[in-house]
């Protein structure tokens, strides 16, 4: 379901309520497509009158997570950024280590190519991971992490059996995210820890981009959560919230610039999606993204400050199972 500038149709928004909160949900703004092409592509966004939560109206395509920016390929300089990538994981593993050490049963819902589940195993935890995607499962299998090929709903964890389940950068993708809060609590063990990585709606970066905010994502992202929308989710699914972190390394910093840019650029998001080799290199886009690197140190101060403000660009929320 597609548009352009319009809203969406009383009949397609009737009796559909914010999945953070259960707040109404209106009609906020039209905003292009993540993917490049075609450009004139946008979606509407339906936003919460109470949490500041928003809603992709429109479906996902099926095949969103295994074509684009998520194809199956190696993204350009992936070996370069793999001693960043693994800084960025250690200090996840840090954030869950406050409440889960190792050796615990660790969970990586949403597990991508299995790079986290490796480097859970190599810090101690007995780690495995679940994906959905195809191209997941299969890069995960050459990296040796133990993924399976499995939604969230479909999975087949034994209750009680976990100590820990990381969602990273996941529950944005769900178009019922309750739903799989609710069924990952029965997985936890007592005392069990949650953590939970998301985009936040709530933040400077996400003014300041505006419908070309770099973490929008659409329609690959069905829901955008504000910091309040995910705590009032979390309490609602069965957790009781002990931390959220604003001054993330990953994401953070690279969201800033990057939505500043799509300010500057024809199609959004251009040096992520050349990076996945999801855009051309022969675009007008190219020459501006080489000069506004220059911002980069002045996006990363100002989203250093958003987050100390506590508007980070992404936020990471720990928790634990409530009523243990």
């Amino acid at each position: 379901m597609q548009n352009r500038d319009r809203p969406p149709r009383t009949e397609d928004v009737a009796g559909r309520e914010c999945p953070a909160c259960g707040g109404r949900l209106e009609f906020w703004r039209s905003v292009p497509g993540s993917e490049p092409a075609p450009a004139s592509m946008r979606f509407s966004l339906m936003r919460c009158s109470e949490c500041g939560t928003a809603v992709t109206a429109a479906d996902a395509t099926p095949d969103a997570h295994e074509s684009g920016a998520y194809g199956t390929g190696a993204p350009r300089l992936s070996r370069l950024a793999s001693p960043v990538l693994r800084a960025f994981d250690s200090r996840r593993l840090a954030l869950l280590a406050e409440l889960v050490p190792p050796p615990a049963r660790l969970l990586d819902a949403g597990a991508g190519r299995g790079r986290f589940v490796r480097g859970a195993r190599a810090a101690g935890y007995d780690a495995f991971g679940i994906e959905p995607s195809l191209r997941g499962a299969r890069a995960a299998v050459l990296l040796g992490a133990p993924v399976e090929q499995v939604a969230i709903e479909d999975a087949s964890v034994a209750a009680g059996s976990l100590d820990a389940v990381t969602l990273w950068h996941v529950l944005e993708h769900l178009d019922d995210p309750g739903a799989a809060l609710r069924r990952i609590a029965t997985w936890l063990a007592p005392g069990g820890a949650l953590l939970v990585g998301v985009p936040n709606l709530s933040s400077w970066q996400a003014r300041i981009g505006g419908a070309r905010w770099y973490h929008l994502d659409v329609p690959r992202h069905r829901v955008h959560f504000s910091a309040d929308g995910l705590s009032a989710l979390l309490r609602a699914s069965g957790f009781s919230v002990l931390s959220t972190h604003h001054v993330l390394l990953e994401h953070n910093p690279f969201g800033m610039w990057q939505s500043l840019v799509n300010r500057l650029t024809r199609n959004p998001s251009y040096l992520y999606n050349l990076l996945k080799r999801n855009a051309p290199t022969r675009s007008r886009d190219l020459p501006v993204t080489v000069v506004a690197l220059a911002l980069a140190p002045f996006a990363a101060a100002f989203e250093l400050a958003a987050g100390l403000f506590g508007r980070g660009g992404t936020i990471a929320v720990l928790a634990r199972r409530a009523g243990e």
